[in-house]
């Protein structure tokens, strides 16, 4: 097959090609890639299992609100550290319930739905046999690993979205919401505390979209997804394991998750922003590196077999 006769695989009827001084080029190809990018959403967003995933995510912040409104520890009781210290502060804000389930979640099922998402990229198509079409064209894998990523990211904020809205609202309607106590003790406002949430929210989708290039890289090395998948949770859970084991205290700095939880530097005044930053570099280091891994895996895939 001539590159010419390849290039036509990946160009939808619409989509005309036109020559210039510099060789050929696609008419429209950024119109093309918007439709390959909201297909990929499609396909992502109305199946019937992440569907379910949502669904999910939508009812774990409800479930603990009604507990907690049923069994809540006394305003300002407090407790032990991670998420006894947001489960003692929900009875006084509503707020903290978007924070105590993002925290709760992201332990495993926030990193469950991107295992889901991330571990089918790849390894689904060539299980159904599309990979090959669609690494065809050599020029078309760079476009391919990044909608296949964007799709992943987004997937990533809308579940944090979703966890954190709900919770809010739910938080609202069982419990009082004003002005926000920090876990350092101090008041801030409202409007300060919602900033803060969403700052918090961004941060959570940076640690799972770090996830998802783990899992992207991972799914160009088979067409099983449930492999990857089952891979990707073995990640995410053996790096808390360890990541609570003193004796290895050397390799923490460098595991996936260990600046997951160093949202809470955001809850205290003043801000911890060098844990902050320190996250959004780890995440940024660990996407890079398995993109390119992915990429480099894609653009040496043998399409033929």
């Amino acid at each position: 097959m001539s590159t010419a006769e390849g290039e036509d695989i990946l160009v939808s009827p619409g989509v005309r090609r036109s020559r210039t001084g510099s060789g050929t080029r696609l008419a429209g190809g950024v119109g093309h890639w918007l439709r390959l990018f909201r297909s990929e959403l499609r396909i992502v967003f109305l199946r019937p299992r992440n569907l379910m995933m949502f669904a999910l995510l939508v009812a774990m912040p409800i479930f603990l609100g009604i507990v907690l409104r049923v069994s809540a520890p006394p305003p300002g009781a407090g407790g032990p550290p991670g998420a006894g210290v947001l489960i003692g502060q929900v009875a006084e804000n509503g707020v903290f319930l978007s924070l105590l389930t993002l925290f709760l979640l992201l332990a495993l099922v926030l990193p469950l739905a991107i295992a889901v998402v991330s571990g089918d990229s790849i390894a689904g198509e060539a299980g159904l046999g599309t990979l090959r079409t669609l690494l065809t064209v050599p020029a078309g894998r760079t476009r391919l690993l990044f909608t296949k990523y964007l799709m992943i990211v987004v997937f990533a904020v809308v579940a944090c979205v979703l966890v954190a809205g709900v919770g809010l609202a739910v938080g609202a309607v069982l419990f009082p919401i004003g002005r926000v106590t920090l876990l350092s003790g101090d008041t801030v406002s409202l409007a300060d505390g919602l900033g803060r949430l969403a700052v918090i929210v961004g941060y959570v989708a940076a640690a799972l979209a770090s996830l998802g290039a783990i899992g992207l890289a991972l799914s160009t090395f088979t067409q099983h997804a449930i492999a990857v998948m089952a891979a990707i949770l073995v990640v995410a859970v053996g790096s808390q394991i360890l990541d609570a084991i003193p004796q290895v205290a050397a390799i923490h700095p460098i595991l996936p998750t260990h600046f997951w939880f160093s949202f809470d530097a955001l809850l205290r005044m003043p801000i911890a922003w060098p844990d902050v930053r320190h996250g959004f570099e780890s995440f940024a280091v660990y996407a890079i590196i398995f993109l390119t891994v992915a990429w480099v895996r894609l653009q040496r895939a043998n399409v033929t077999c």
